[in-house]
């Protein structure tokens, strides 16, 4: 059997090792020049820089599955984060992994005491049984799972979840799914949150191992699609027992009819900088909602191997899609962060704003958990946009999709 892939994100490369370790041969089409789709990482002035601000979780199932971690070479951030509330950072860690920030995390003022006791509960919560069965609990929003189900004051929602989970989850009105929120609570607190060594570009690139490099094509645009067939840009079909599209969810939709066109956006700022302006590996969090910038990392103090020798690289993450210019919008982020740091951000130098116009798909409910991966016109289709917004959501999605194709034949 010779099944035709289109897209060589994570997705689309899950999909093709599963078929090919069934005996299917594959080709991967890409219309980019090279793997990865939104998980690339570029060089720039020795700087290693992931196109946005992306982490690897090492608790995700389908990632303990799939990947060598030890081969990822993988840099962990601090459990936790440091939050800014407008005069100075306040502390906010996992007691059970930080053992030693359990009096700084109980004294903090972020949130209220009760709060921490009912982050425990949250904990515990998340944590019970297996974690399929997290996908069908009773779905509502995450703000009001966290205001009626886990009974969290509207200080600590403010303070920390909406800052928090709109770093992660890209979601800072918190009307997502609230399975998605219990799903990555339960992910950060049971691993960490890590990049590769060599950007997060290394684990596609570990992905395709597996896959010979003959059978994948890029800067290749697929036109159309149908059963056992794939019409390129240029004229030429490519004929196949089955047809995958396995693309972002506007040009699943475009291909297929079927697709996420709704999306979640970011905006990633890069600077460069002769020391770090703070010495931990936490994520900093903006905790009066006073903008434009919801997080900052200084990623070479987690992976040194991000930056040249003796260089630093910092970076901060704004949500949706500002109208600012990026010369604007980088001049408020840095007004913004001299609050935080003081002068010296004032000799950081700019390498690059990202516009992550698609980062992830704007997924309101998760009911079903995955949506159907066979089409009715004979064709597939896969991404985290059938599944869950996650690395874990679209390795799970592409392997589905290479078992719906072979279940099919």
């Amino acid at each position: 059997m010779h099944v035709v892939i289109v897209g060589a994100g994570l997705s689309g490369l899950c999909c093709a090792r599963t078929l090919l370790a069934s005996g299917a041969t594959v080709t991967v089409l890409d219309a980019s020049d090279a793997i990865g789709g939104r998980v690339r990482t570029d060089v720039v002035e020795g700087f290693r820089l992931d196109r946005g601000f992306q982490v690897l979780l090492t608790s995700y199932p389908e990632v303990q599955r799939v990947l060598d971690l030890d081969a990822l070479d993988l840099q962990p951030f601090s459990p936790g984060a440091e939050v800014w509330l407008g005069s100075a950072f306040a502390t906010v860690s996992d007691p059970f992994r930080e053992p030693l920030a359990a009096l700084p995390t109980a004294l903090s003022p972020v949130g209220t005491f009760a709060d921490k006791l009912r982050v425990l509960n949250l904990r515990q919560s998340v944590r019970a049984g297996i974690v399929d069965d997290l996908w069908e609990r009773p779905e509502t929003t995450t703000i009001d799972a966290l205001r009626n189900r886990y009974g969290f004051s509207d200080l600590m929602i403010e303070q920390f979840f909406r800052p928090f989970l709109g770093g992660v989850l890209l979601d800072p009105s918190l009307v997502g799914s609230s399975r998605a929120f219990e799903f990555y609570f339960r992910m950060f607190s049971e691993g960490d949150a890590a990049v590769p060594a060599m950007g997060m570009q290394a684990i596609p690139e570990q992905l395709a191992t597996a896959i010979p490099p003959e059978t994948m094509r890029f800067n290749t645009r697929v036109e159309s699609v149908q059963a056992g067939r794939a019409t390129l840009a240029s004229g030429e079909v490519l004929d196949a027992d089955a047809v995958v599209v396995a693309t972002e969810g506007p040009e699943a939709a475009r291909l297929t009819g079927t697709g996420e066109t709704e999306r979640k956006s970011t905006v990633c700022l890069y600077w460069a900088a002769d020391s770090p302006p703070v010495d931990h590996t936490m994520l900093m969090l903006d905790g009066t909602g006073n903008g434009p910038v919801n997080n900052v990392q200084v990623m070479s103090n987690v992976a040194p191997t991000y930056a040249p020798d003796g260089q630093t690289l910092i970076s901060a993450s704004v949500l949706g899609t500002p109208e600012a210019t990026d010369e604007a919008l980088e001049q408020a982020a840095r007004t913004q962060l001299r609050g935080w740091f003081g002068a010296k951000t004032e000799r950081w130098r700019h390498l690059r704003t990202d516009r992550v116009t698609y980062a992830l798909p704007d997924l309101l409910s998760l009911e079903p958990p995955e949506r159907p991966l066979a089409l009715d016109s004979g064709v597939f289709v896969t991404g985290d946009h059938r599944r869950n917004a996650s690395i874990n959501g679209a390795m799970v999605a592409g392997r589905h999709a290479a078992e719906a194709v072979l279940a099919s034949q």
